[in-house]
């Protein structure tokens, strides 16, 4: 079957089931008769080393990569799916790879965090949302209010981390929870204070 080059991005924040579609994506590819190849970080190890593996349970293999461009020594000639996990890990190379990939004419399939636990843009995550074909912005929810959560609250001895924690800290459950804008936490965070003359016209 011939498939066009394309980049898909499924994005949210922790336990929103990004992993999860990433898998259900693989298996229908498979169940098509693609040729499918599954790659990681290898820095995230919490639930094996060769496994893509959802909060939920479903596992799929995966080859462990460290730096973006090392896909490509794996990558086998007749593969037509390339699916990446935990893209968010990946220094800011992963945005060619996934372009040239697309441009070979693979379907590219990643799934990362969008926001990083701050509530920032996470790595390059939003450089590959702007330049796929279709972004999937799933949702959790919030631990809190009950309501859709977009944000993942880092939790440190049971309380809410502060922001100049370390940006990037490989966990699951007993980091993190899902919260809403409104319920999520982030302590010592510095305010921005907008001097009169900073402001347009029309506020000051």
């Amino acid at each position: 079957m011939h498939i066009r080059g394309s980049l898909e991005v499924i994005c949210g924040s922790m336990f929103s089931g990004k992993s999860e579609e990433l898998i259900r994506r693989i298996k229908r590819a498979q169940i098509a008769q693609l040729k499918v190849q599954v790659f990681k970080p290898s820095l995230d190890n919490r639930f094996g080393v060769l496994q893509v593996v959802s909060h939920s349970g479903f596992t799929i293999q995966a080859i462990p990569v460290t730096h973006p461009y090392e896909i490509f020594e794996y990558l086998e000639s007749d593969t037509q799916v390339a699916a990446i996990d935990e893209v968010q890990f990946f220094s800011e190379e992963i945005v060619d790879v996934c372009d040239r990939l697309a441009c070979r004419g693979l379907k590219v399939i990643v799934a990362g965090l969008d926001l990083d636990f701050k509530g920032e843009p996470f790595g390059s995550v939003p450089q590959l949302m702007a330049k796929a074909e279709t972004v999937d912005k799933l949702r959790a929810i919030c631990v809190v209010c009950g309501e859709n959560a977009c944000r993942s609250q880092r939790i440190i001895n049971g309380k809410a981390a502060d922001y100049d924690s370390p940006t990037i800290l490989v966990g699951a459950s007993e980091k993190y929870e899902a919260r809403c804008r409104q319920c999520h936490e982030l302590p010592r965070k510095p305010e921005k204070i907008m001097q009169v003359e900073e402001l347009p016209l029309k506020y000051s």
